[in-house]
């Protein structure tokens, strides 16, 4: 790789550590369709295993505000998510899961530009958990589902049981994905040099709030989430041609 394009990818993980440790969830969803253009390769090792620092720097910031009776049932879905979500790496190609991707952020993109609003109940829990745990797997992308339950919460409460819910989660992913042999070395490798872009995202949240609040940054992450989604699609299709 580059240092033109590992300079790229350092900044879309700095941005979406930023966003991801802000409102609570956006690691995948702004940086996966960048790294993807650059490095398919990376995905969903990479950014799992980034947004696991994140959330456990958030959670350890915010841990009095953690309240696992929801956070609970989500994770109790979450279980077969994962492994589905591994056989899914397993037995997809690589352009089919690049597709699947910029579908899995733009369906996201919709949700929340609609505000469709579930009710946090024990089975929608589940149910977002699951398949949070499937696409988080598989795409590195489990954000959406987790998002629209609990887009009531703000604040502090908000980033922490996300963070709780997400910390567990990706350390789930990581461990299945390990026992289907879909973590390489080189997945490992540009995790530890993204590190100090991760660590720096989350340092800079504290000042990125100052200035732009919650609603901006999601529109802001929603927006550049959208380009790098229909641009991913643009080269699966030039490719194609």
């Amino acid at each position: 790789m580059s240092v033109a394009a590992f300079t790229v990818i350092a900044v879309a993980v700095f941005g979406a550590a930023c966003m991801q440790a802000s409102i609570g969830f956006g690691m995948g969803m702004l940086a996966a369709p960048i790294v993807a253009l650059i490095d398919p390769g990376l995905l969903p090792g990479t950014l799992i295993m980034s947004a696991t620092v994140v959330t456990a720097l958030v959670l350890a910031r915010e841990r009095g505000s953690v309240d696992l009776t929801g956070t609970g049932w989500a994770l109790a879905g979450r279980v077969p998510g994962t492994v589905l979500g591994a056989m899914l790496l397993v037995v997809v190609p690589e352009r089919g899961l690049a597709l699947i991707l910029a579908g899995v952020v733009l369906g996201g993109v919709v949700f929340a530009s609609f505000g469709w609003a579930p009710l946090p109940r024990r089975r929608n829990m589940a149910m977002a958990g699951a398949a949070s745990g499937l696409l988080g797997t598989a795409t590195s992308i489990g954000g959406p589902p987790m998002a629209l339950m609990m887009q009531h919460s703000t604040g502090t409460r908000l980033r922490s049981n996300m963070s709780a819910f997400f910390l567990v989660g990706s350390l789930l992913s990581l461990v299945v994905l390990t026992a289907t042999g879909s973590l390489h070395r080189n997945t490992a490798i540009a995790f530890l040099w993204l590190i100090p872009a991760t660590v720096a995202g989350y340092a800079a949240s504290r000042f990125v709030n100052r200035v732009m609040d919650a609603k901006r940054l999601r529109t802001t992450s929603i927006a550049v989430s959208s380009f790098g989604a229909l641009l991913l699609i643009g080269q699966q299709i030039v490719a194609l041609a």
